[in-house]
């Protein structure tokens, strides 16, 4: 099958190159505990350097497979992965009992997503998307939003405008005090004008990390986001 699908923006796409699939929990934000049935885009050209998910980044012809092995998958390192279609992927968000989809990636956004989650709407399911706010988030109006904004990585992307105006809730990664200024300078002022809120996540847990993240959010009223998933040991 082949599916020129790769960057799309303003005309919605029908099939998405997915990683996996597979109930949860949300670990991370606003959703910390929510039941939820992720699923994760391939492909990525963000680069940052941290990522746990780096074997998402290529989207490698010779990687792919089936459905059925993508669904199936239980190695976090697999950069396999599999087309998927709008209705195929509308029956697996059927068959999952969680009442909340997360679409992940990757970078989910870099595909117009809009068909994609109106569909999965209408099998009675919310929808979350996060991004890295470097792509226009062509999620339509009814999905929630989270943008983990990736400033100065390898992949030389910049973070958009819109893509902060759209956001319903800031996800940034907190490793060093300029993180904090970046915070100050580039996403308080959406957060004051729209009321989105901020949530700092300190990079590996590091205690230094977490001991910036307390005292801003003392500071600024800002809130802590751990990536609660890994202390319990679950995806």
């Amino acid at each position: 099958m082949q599916c020129n699908v790769h960057g799309l923006s303003h005309v919605a796409a029908h099939w998405f190159p997915v990683n996996e699939t597979f109930d949860s929990l949300q670990g991370e934000g606003g959703f910390t505990g929510t039941p939820a049935l992720f699923i994760r885009m391939q492909g990525c050209d963000v680069g940052c350097p941290w990522c746990d998910t780096k074997h998402t980044w290529p989207r490698d012809e010779a990687r792919l497979v089936s459905q059925g092995e993508v669904k199936a998958k239980t190695a976090l390192a697999e950069g396999s992965w599999a087309w998927f279609d709008v209705e195929q992927l509308a029956d697996v968000a059927h068959d999952s009992a969680a009442r909340h989809i997360v679409i992940t990636g990757g970078e989910p956004c870099q595909y117009d997503l809009r068909q994609l989650i109106g569909r999965l709407q209408k099998t009675g399911k919310r929808v979350q998307v996060e991004t890295s706010g470097t792509y226009t988030p062509y999620v339509g109006r009814t999905a929630f939003l989270t943008v983990s904004p990736k400033y100065h990585m390898p992949g030389g992307r910049k973070v958009l405008e819109r893509a902060l105006e759209r956001a319903d809730e800031f996800k940034f990664p907190v490793g060093k005090r300029s993180d904090i200024e970046t915070v100050l300078e580039r996403l308080q002022p959406y957060s004051e004008r729209h009321g989105t809120p901020i949530w700092l996540q300190p990079l590996s847990e590091s205690r230094t990390a977490t001991e910036l993240c307390i005292e801003a959010a003392h500071r600024y009223g800002w809130r802590v986001s751990l990536q609660t998933h890994k202390f319990i040991n679950i995806r």
